[in-house]
């Protein structure tokens, strides 16, 4: 049986200590390093807390729990630790993601508790470039303007759809989602080949941080795919991201998802670890 130390919620006196430990992988953590660099770690501006597993000048490990529990850098004693917490505070999330080590032992424990789940993604590869993709970039990949707005949603919402098994529309009616899109598109960081009104390819950067840059929301539209849209596509995104965010790119995909795989490989990137999701 393991000694479970029990883990604490973290505060912005925590945060260099933080931001430390994220930096060790950059890559696996960007979604949770860019969301404490852009907003520091009050759950109120995080949007959920950061659990801290270790006492203060050593935390050994984290655990994002928001819209989505993440664990970082976290073993069994950690994972028993957080388990613990979040199955006496009750589930709060919409999905469980992370290194699959982590995840699988994570959903072990929660399982009796927060199961059944609405579908399990056992291994999805964890991809990396940094270096420009050795093919052709489309070059009417471009920026998405703020007035395109609406012409763009619709992919959105057909990407997620098609990726997670519902709707973003569901519950709060797609506010949170549409507030999302918009965002990333203010920033600049949504990118689409437009042609007549109709997206024919979008691709987004949803996690930024000095080390590394995720891309999100890959999509063809279904009556173009096989034409080479996405490799041209991910190639102009990869070299949009080097050139204007981080100096490596990363992304993660369902091992089943051969087409997407292939796609990747061919613009570049390398597997680098595996991640599971549990979604509810």
């Amino acid at each position: 049986m393991l000694r479970t130390s029990a883990s604490r919620v973290l505060d912005d006196s925590d945060r260099d200590e933080v931001l430390a430990l994220l930096d060790t992988d950059p890559v696996a953590n960007v979604f949770v390093a860019s969301r404490v660099r852009s907003v520091g770690l009050n759950p109120a501006r995080l949007g959920g807390q950061m659990w801290g597993f270790g006492p203060r000048g050593a935390i050994a490990s984290l655990c994002y729990a928001g819209a989505n529990l993440v664990p970082v850098a976290a073993g069994p004693e950690a994972v028993h630790a957080f388990a613990d917490r979040a199955r006496k505070q009750g589930r709060r999330c919409s999905s469980i993601v992370g290194p699959v080590d982590a995840v699988s032992l994570l959903w072990e424990r929660l399982e009796p508790h927060w199961g059944p789940a609405r579908a399990i993604r056992w291994a999805q590869p964890v991809m990396a470039t940094s270096q420009r993709p050795p093919v052709l970039s489309d070059p009417l990949v471009r920026r998405v303007r703020p007035d395109e707005f609406e012409t763009l949603l619709p992919a959105c919402v057909a990407m997620f759809t098609e990726e997670v098994g519902i709707s973003p529309n569901l519950g709060d009616g797609g506010a949170l989602y549409r507030t999302r899109v918009a965002e990333l598109i203010r920033i600049g960081r949504s990118y689409a080949r437009i042609e007549n009104g109709r997206v024919a390819f979008k691709a987004e950067i949803g996690a930024v941080t000095p080390q590394a840059c995720q891309i999100q929301g890959v999509w063809v539209h279904p009556e173009l795919r096989g034409r080479g849209l996405a490799v041209a596509g991910m190639a102009a995104v990869v070299e949009a991201s080097l050139a204007c965010f981080a100096p490596v790119v990363s992304l993660y995909v369902n091992d089943y998802n051969h087409a997407a795989r292939a796609v990747y490989r061919k613009v570049g990137f390398r597997e680098v670890d595996t991640f599971m999701s549990v979604l509810f």
